[in-house]
């Protein structure tokens, strides 16, 4: 047998017959709500703090 060629017979038959019960309900898990996260650092001092860590990478 060649470089990527296959055998037929090498194959499985899967059983793909799967009950309702098995399933996974998706909205089994859903959430409701909302989340607020405030930093209280403007966007220069984030920038700047970010320049920093760069400048302490190098």
């Amino acid at each position: 047998m060649g470089f990527g060629s296959y055998d037929e017979s090498e194959q499985q038959e899967v059983d793909a017959d799967f009950d309702d019960d098995d399933a996974v309900k998706s909205g089994a898990n859903s959430h409701d709500g909302s989340i607020e996260f405030e930093n209280g650092a403007s966007s220069d001092e984030l920038l700047d703090r970010l320049k920093e860590i760069k400048d302490d990478d190098g």
